[in-house]
């Protein structure tokens, strides 16, 4: 067994004085307690979070009765943003205590699988900012040109916050099709031969390599800062830092 998000972001914050922010999701959580978890990272110190839907089916449980849960991000963010001007499930607290949550939410450059088209996903991403969400961190994509044209497009459709752009460093040849059929991103053309002709060895170099120009090109652009994926597989991360000079 392993400890959870509040055990894992309290040990980074705390003892490693990086800022945690945990991914508070919709799926397999009452609304009752999803408070009670944002109680305990305030107390913690923990101030941003990122708040998602959650897709895994095996996220959903059965509610017990009495009680509700947030169906989408957007009833999520309304949550946090009500307890940060002190608005909890209960209306009858005395002197309840305000949040002082930074919330950020998932932007999807390529569209949200369950979306028509790249505008209506954005106009939905819209509604996210109106309800408090004071950031966007992108889903992963390999080719720069659609994280530009997405935040062009976020831009003249009335978003203003800072949108942080996602990546993921392929290190397999399985990758090709197991993060195109997960995460519904499209991998360039020219990234996929270069993969599937190399020797299984030499992918994760070829996967630090397109991220270092990606890397690159988003610096030069003036990103507010970049979000990698991790997935549990930090070596080919520290050898892109490595690369970059940080």
């Amino acid at each position: 067994k392993r400890p959870g998000t509040l055990g894992i972001c309290a040990l980074i914050q705390n003892k490693y004085n990086v800022d945690a922010v945990p991914h508070v999701i919709c799926q397999g959580f009452t609304k009752e307690e999803t408070e009670d978890f944002l109680i305990e990272l305030h107390y913690l110190g923990i101030e941003n979070v990122l708040a998602i839907r959650g897709d895994e089916s095996g996220f959903r449980k059965p509610i017990k009765f009495g009680r509700t849960a947030n169906v989408y991000a957007v009833d999520l963010v309304k949550q946090i943003s009500d307890m940060n001007k002190a608005k909890y499930l209960e209306d009858s607290l005395l002197d309840a205590e305000p949040m002082n949550f930074g919330i950020g939410v998932g932007g999807y450059p390529e569209k949200h699988f369950e979306s028509p088209n790249l505008q209506t996903d954005i106009n939905f991403t819209k509604e996210k900012i109106k309800a408090g969400a004071e950031y966007i961190v992108s889903q992963m994509f390999y080719d720069n040109e659609a994280f530009f044209n997405y935040v062009d497009m976020c831009k003249k459709s009335g978003i203003d916050v800072p949108i942080l752009p996602g990546l993921k460093i392929i290190t397999s040849k399985n990758q090709l099709t197991t993060l195109a059929s997960n995460f519904y991103v499209d991998i360039p053309n020219e990234l996929a031969e270069e993969i599937i002709s190399a020797k299984p060895e030499h992918v994760p170099e070829i996967g630090i390599e397109w991220a270092y120009k990606q890397v690159q090109e988003l610096i030069n652009a003036k990103v507010p800062a970049i979000h990698f994926y991790v997935m549990q597989n930090t070596k080919p991360i520290n050898q892109l830092m490595k690369k970059l000079g940080i």
